[in-house]
């Protein structure tokens, strides 16, 4: 077959990543302050966007003085056209509705107009500057590389918030297992946990077991020592002679045991940067309805609300000549209507997502965090019919305020076990917590091992293999069947 060049027509669709689709994605994945910084940068830049509340209130003087403004509703012609079919092909349900306003505002001389930055735009120096960390985000990053469960998770997120600046745990387990709906050993068992992570004395409730936890990882905490722990107030007061009699030792002794006190750190968490001081706010409330239904609704306070100055824009293409002053004009236009476009989607697209979450799991809501039901990506895009991709966007830095407190939206995504009789599949975490249940149940006599757990668990109806159960089981971190046979024997 003889090689020829030739034409050729075809006709095809394709979905073209432009910048402002690339924004509106972006737009997605970013928290409540993020997205306040980027509207704050975009209406810096953009003279034709203004915030509402600064536009809203000479709005009735305008429309009493009948003023008439020529706008037009299609500044950017066929690329417009084109931007509202992208993000209508990503959001089917999206509004080609713009809210404008007619708000006075002082003409400017566009022929000096441009897009550059000068010196004054560039940072200050203190904002190029690397900032320490803060304990809590220091024990928050330990938290998520520990292994843990969701429920657990959630725990510790809860425990987290109670450490003052010292490093010291000022909560209580009680209040906390009330608020999330589980028991109080399971928030002691997650405070345990994390009473091994760094610095050594961390989520301590009080100077002794601060002191104690120290000495135990330094191998110095015998008898004489556990003494002189219980006897910090003597110390205090320099009652020498009543501390050897309390601990059983001689002065010489003593004043080892001192120099050993002293070594030790007593506030582990001051080592720590302060950090920027910042309260998440949510971007979404849950509150019980008198039927009891779950209402959800947005946060209003976090959304920005902006408008395009329709009269700006109508006074400023009048007095436009040149071609470089109309493209900037069109361009500024077309930015703003497409970001205010992308706002509002943001926000459909983050209510719609809460409501799926919480339709999925209404046993949260009413018993507490061992109800969790598995979920994943998946079943929530399927639900609202949206990609997987965007709903990951949507729950990431994204948070959710409850009557059992405030989560991250991605925090109810929890991994499913099938089930061995073809039933309804068991949560991870259910699943965890049976493998804890009867690890904590076994007698020395009788000590499981993974292949008997996997027995057992077949038993209730869990499909699961060894290695699943042996990976659980770290992630608990319980020891081996062999490890706790040979602790059990001593």
């Amino acid at each position: 077959m003889a090689m020829t060049p030739r034409l050729e027509m075809r006709q095809g669709q394709s979905l073209v990543m432009t910048p402002q689709l690339q924004q509106a994605i972006k737009l997605l994945q970013l928290s409540n302050m993020e997205l306040a910084e980027f509207v704050d940068a975009e209406v810096e830049r953009n003279p034709l966007l203004e915030r509402e509340d600064g536009a809203v209130d000479d709005a009735p003087e305008r429309e009493a003085a009948g003023e008439d403004i020529a706008f037009d509703d299609n500044p950017g012609g066929a690329a417009e056209a084109s931007l509202d079919a992208d993000i209508e092909s990503l959001h089917p349900d999206l509004s080609g509705a713009d809210r404008l306003d007619a708000g006075a505002a002082p003409l400017q001389d566009w022929s000096q107009a441009g897009t550059g930055k000068g010196y004054d735009d560039l940072p200050e120096i203190e904002d190029t500057l690397t900032r320490d960390i803060s304990l809590h985000e220091h024990l928050d990053a330990q938290l998520s590389a520990a292994g843990v469960t969701p429920v657990q998770r959630m725990i510790g997120a809860a425990l987290i918030d109670g450490v003052d600046e010292w490093g010291y745990f000022r909560g209580d387990t009680l209040e906390v297992a009330m608020t999330l709906g589980c028991e109080e050993s399971d928030v002691v068992r997650v405070l345990e946990t994390m009473k091994g992570f760094e610095p050594v004395g961390v989520m301590a409730r009080d100077l002794a077991e601060c002191l104690t936890m120290q000495l135990k990882d330094r191998g110095r905490f015998d008898p004489a020592m556990a003494a002189l722990v219980q006897h910090l107030d003597l110390l205090a007061k320099r009652q020498f002679e009543r501390l050897e009699v309390a601990c059983g030792v001689d002065r010489e002794d003593l004043e080892d045991m001192i120099a050993e006190i002293r070594a030790l750190t007593p506030k582990p968490g001051a080592g720590f940067g302060a950090g920027v001081t910042q309260t998440v706010a949510p971007d979404v409330y849950v509150r019980a309805a008198p039927d009891g239904a779950w209402v959800v609704e947005l946060n209003s306070d976090t959304l920005p609300r902006l408008l395009m100055n329709a009269r700006y824009y109508a006074e400023i293409s009048a007095v436009a000549k040149k071609d470089q002053e109309k493209q900037f004009v069109t361009e500024c236009a077309s930015n703003a209507s497409w970001l205010i476009k992308s706002l509002d989607q943001r926000a459909r697209t983050i209510l719609k997502v809460a409501r799926e979450i919480v339709r999925q799991q209404d046993g949260f809501f009413v018993h507490g965090v061992q109800h969790l039901r598995p979920l994943n990506l998946k079943t929530v895009a399927a639900a609202i019919e949206m990609h997987e991709s965007t709903v990951s966007r949507v729950t990431t830095n994204k948070y959710i305020a409850t009557p059992r407190g405030m989560f991250e939206l991605k925090y109810f995504f929890t991994a499913a076990i099938q089930s061995a009789d073809g039933g309804e599949a068991h949560s991870a975490e259910a699943v965890r917590h049976r493998i804890r249940s009867l690890i904590d149940g076994e007698t020395p006599e009788e000590i499981l091992s993974d292949d008997r757990i996997v027995e057992i668990l077949r038993e209730m109806g869990v499909d699961i293999a060894r290695r699943t159960v042996a990976k659980y089981r770290e992630s608990l971190r319980i020891p081996s069947s062999v490890e706790r046979k040979r602790r059990s024997s001593r």
